[in-house]
C-alpha cells in the first residue's frame, strides 16, 4: 500500500513504469517471435535424414532399390524424393502436395505464405508487436500528461487576463499540487485586482468633492490682474485632475467586466468622426463608399476617437488627418499625425497604463491613460487598436483601430 501510495503522488514514476511496462512487453514479444523463427530456420534447413525406398513392378519383384532424400521446398509446390539406386543411377520422386491428394483445390496465392516464412514472418511479427505496444502505452501517457495541458491552457488564459480561470485539482501528485498553489495563487490576484479596481474607482469618485469645492472657491476670488492670472492657472490644474480623475474612473469601469457602461447599439462612424474632427479641426478622409456602422457603446467610440485625435493635436506640427475606410468585416479608423512620431520598439507599450515616451513627462498635457483607453475600449468592442508609421513615408504616427462592421 506505501508502495502504490509513493507511485500515485510522484508523476515520474508512473511515467517510467508506463515506459518500463511497454518495453517489458515489447522484449517478451520479440523473444519470443525470434524463439518461432530459430525453431521454423532450424526445421527448414536441417537436411533430412536419408530413408531406405523399394520400387517393386507386378510380379513383386524389386525394379530399384536405394537411399532417398528429401528436399526441402515449398510445401505448396510438393515433395521431391532424390534417389540414389543400388545401379548407380540417380532418380527423381515427385510427389503432390497433399491439399492435391486430398482432392483440396491449391492455395490461390503462394506469396502468402512467401512472406510467412523466415525471416520475413518474423519481421512482420515484430512490425505488429511494436505497433500492439505503442498503442497500448499511448492511452496511459495522454492520460498522465493531460492534466498538464489542461493546466497550461489556464495559466495561458490567465495570462491573457482572465483572472476567474481555475484549474481541476484531481489527485495526490505534483500536477495536482501544482493546480492547487496555482488556484490559490489566482484566487489571492483576483481579490487584490478587484480590491484595486474598486479603491481606484472610490478615489476617483471621491475626489470629484473636492475639485468641486475648488472650483466654487475660485468664483469669489478678486478680479485683479495678479487674482486674475492665478484663478487661471488654478483652473488650467483642476482640468487636469478632473481629465485625470475621469480617466481614471473610466480605466477602472472598463477593466471590470460586470459593470454596465452603457447600452450596446448601432453607431454611425461617419457621423461620429465628422463631430470629433470638427471639433479637433481635423481633416476627415473618406476612403469608403456606403454606410460604417458598427455595434458598439456610442459614448465610449466617441471617446476612443477623441483620445486619438488629442494625442495627435498634442504633437503633431501640421495638420491632422482621420481616415474611414473598410477592410474585410472590419471598419478601419485612421488617425495620422505630423509629429515626431514613435520608436518601433516603443508602438506597444503606449498603450500600457500611465506610460508615456521618455521626455514626454516636461510636456504639456496627458497622464499615460489616453492611449490605454483606446486599447480597452476596442478590445471591449471586439476590435483593436496599434500604431505604425504613416503610409506616405512622411514624419509622424498612424493610431489605427479595427472594429467588427454591424
Amino acid at each position: 500500500m506505501k508502495l502504490l501510495h509513493v507511485f500515485s503522488q510522484r508523476l515520474y514514476l508512473r511515467i517510467w513504469l508506463a515506459v518500463v511496462v511497454g518495453v517489458a512487453a515489447l522484449t517478451l514479444c520479440v523473444a519470443w517471435a525470434w524463439k518461432m523463427a530459430e525453431e521454423q530456420r532450424s526445421q527448414s534447413s536441417s537436411a533430412p535424414p536419408a530413408r531406405e525406398m523399394v520400387v517393386r513392378g507386378p510380379d513383386g519383384r524389386i525394379v530399384l532399390e536405394g537411399r532417398g532424400t528429401r528436399d526441402p521446398g515449398n510445401p505448396a509446390d510438393g515433395v521431391t524424393f532424390e534417389i540414389a539406386g543400388n545401379d548407380g543411377q540417380a532418380y527423381e520422386l515427385w510427389m503432390a502436395p497433399r491439399e492435391w491428394r486430398e482432392n483440396r483445390p491449391p492455395p490461390r496465392n503462394s506469396a502468402v505464405a512467401f512472406w510467412l516464412r523466415p525471416p520475413f514472418g518474423f519481421l512482420w511479427m515484430l512490425g505488429l508487436v511494436g505497433i500492439a505496444v505503442v498503442v497500448g502505452v499511448f492511452p496511459i501517457i495522454r492520460r498522465l500528461l493531460k492534466r498538464l495541458e489542461n493546466l497550461q491552457r489556464g495559466v495561458k488564459r490567465f495570462g491573457e487576463g482572465d483572472l476567474s480561470v481555475r484549474v481541476p485539482e484531481s489527485g495526490h501528485d505534483e500536477v495536482a499540487d501544482l493546480a492547487r498553489q496555482f488556484n490559490s495563487a489566482a484566487a489571492r490576484i483576483e481579490t487584490l485586482m478587484t480590491s484595486h479596481k474598486s479603491l481606484l474607482a472610490n478615489a476617483s469618485h471621491e475626489l470629484r468633492s473636492p475639485l468641486t469645492r475648488i472650483r466654487m472657491g475660485l468664483e469669489f476670488m478678486g478680479d485683479d490682474p495678479v487674482s486674475a492670472r492665478a484663478k487661471a492657472e488654478i483652473q488650467r490644474n483642476i482640468s487636469e485632475l478632473d481629465q485625470l480623475v475621469d480617466e481614471i474612473l473610466l480605466a477602472s469601469r472598463l477593466d471590470s467586466r460586470e459593470v454596465d457602461v452603457g447600452s450596446v447599439e448601432s453607431v454611425d462612424l461617419i457621423g461620429l468622426a465628422a463631430e470629433e474632427c470638427a471639433h479637433i479641426g481635423a481633416e476627415l478622409d473618406m476612403q469608403a463608399d456606403g454606410p460604417l456602422d458598427v455595434k458598439g457603446i456610442a459614448k465610449l467610440l466617441r471617446r476612443a476617437v477623441r483620445n486619438l485625435l488629442e494625442n495627435a493635436r498634442r504633437y503633431s506640427q501640421g495638420e491632422i488627418t482621420l481616415s474611414l475606410s473598410k477592410q474585410g468585416n472590419m471598419a478601419v479608423v485612421r488617425v495620422e499625425d505630423h509629429g515626431p512620431g514613435v520608436p518601433e520598439a516603443q508602438r506597444e507599450r503606449i498603450f500600457e497604463k500611465f506610460y508615456r515616451l521618455p521626455g514626454a513627462s516636461e510636456r504639456s498635457g496627458g497622464v499615460g491613460l489616453g492611449l490605454s483607453l483606446v486599447s480597452s475600449i476596442a478590445e471591449r468592442h471586439g476590435g483593436s487598436v496599434h500604431c505604425e508609421g504613416r503610409q506616405d513615408g512622411q514624419s509622424g504616427a498612424s493610431f489605427v483601430i479595427m472594429l467588427p462592421l454591424a
